[in-house]
């Protein structure tokens, strides 16, 4: 167990290292962090609307932050090329991203175009009908990007690295509040970058 800890632990670490430089970046985090809690208090009583908030706010919130703001030049602080992190990144890296975003902008359309889906649910009727549809789906799209990514990482590494990544991002949302919470002041004073800090 005390390994599954460790690994926990490095993930975080590398994550925050090596793809959270921006202030604005972990801003924006700090907001994704708190509708993704949001959104698990919700996902009890409307797993639907918990979707629509977790891809709506704290997705895109969290990926705008990641495309736009991240430093992709040489990080001198790791001694490490933007090509290496994206190699050894665990879980989904920026190529993956556009693979599992471009996914869910199509969802809604998708269903536009097809509101039974072939026939295994009932077609909405009304705006909002249509509106929770598509949270059911974003829903099934998180889930699914979460169990594949896991079943990937068991079949190029092992399957406690793949668990400890699920754990890792299950958790990151309390993880992202206790790290970034002072960030926003941080970008109010001008400070874009954050200061480098030992492990």
């Amino acid at each position: 167990m005390s390994t599954f800890w460790q690994q926990l632990n490095e993930q975080r670490w590398d994550d925050h290292r090596y793809y959270h430089h921006s202030t604005i970046n972990q801003s924006l985090h700090l907001i994704s962090a708190i509708s993704f809690v949001v959104a698990y208090v919700l996902v009890w009583t409307d797993p639907a609307i918990a979707a629509l908030l977790a891809w709506l706010v704290s997705m895109v919130s969290r990926q705008s932050g990641h495309f736009f703001f991240e430093p992709k030049g040489y990080d001198e602080v790791n001694q490490a090329t933007h090509e290496y992190k994206e190699e050894i990144k665990v879980g989904y890296n920026l190529h993956r991203k556009v693979v599992l975003m471009a996914i869910w902008a199509l969802i809604p359309a998708w269903l536009w175009v097809n509101p039974s889906v072939m026939g295994l649910i009932e077609p909405s009727t009304d705006l909002m009908g249509f509106a929770r549809d598509v949270g059911w789906a974003w829903f099934a799209l998180g889930v699914g990007g979460l169990v594949f990514r896991v079943l990937q990482l068991a079949v190029q590494q092992n399957l406690n690295t793949g668990l400890v990544w699920a754990t890792k991002i299950l958790t990151d949302p309390f993880h992202d509040i206790a790290l970034y919470y002072r960030s926003p002041l941080l970008v109010l004073r001008g400070q874009w970058l954050a200061p480098a800090r030992a492990h």
